[in-house]
């Protein structure tokens, strides 16, 4: 099974969505959107930008664990990692980015 991402609303109304990979593990999860429009270009700018390693922004929280963010190319944030406990995991996390979101298909779970 490949991964896919699944688009969903939240209790506020907005659209939001999350990169799954094969293994049901969330790997990249986007910002609120306004509309569902806005969250398929979302979708969208993620398959086009995952392929380029400079779109992923490498950082540490203030705790030191490392992340991750997924930038379009005018800079925007398409999508963030969870934290990380190592930076050789969130190296992984990456590839699986890079490896899933390229093909993955939409799963829409706003109209459930």
């Amino acid at each position: 099974m490949a991964g896919k991402f699944e688009l969903s609303v939240s209790k506020n109304g907005k659209f939001l969505f999350n990169l799954k990979a094969s293994n049901g593990q969330v790997i990249l999860s986007s910002p609120m959107y306004e509309s569902k429009d806005s969250a398929l270009q979302g979708i969208a700018s993620c398959k086009a930008n995952a392929s380029q390693d400079e779109r992923f922004v490498r950082a540490t929280s203030s705790a030191g664990e490392p992340y991750f963010s997924l930038k379009a190319s005018n800079g925007q944030a398409i999508g963030r990692s969870e934290m990380y406990s190592s930076t050789a995991a969130m190296e992984n996390g990456i590839a699986s980015v890079k490896k899933n979101a390229p093909d993955a298909p939409i799963k829409d779970l706003s109209e459930d």
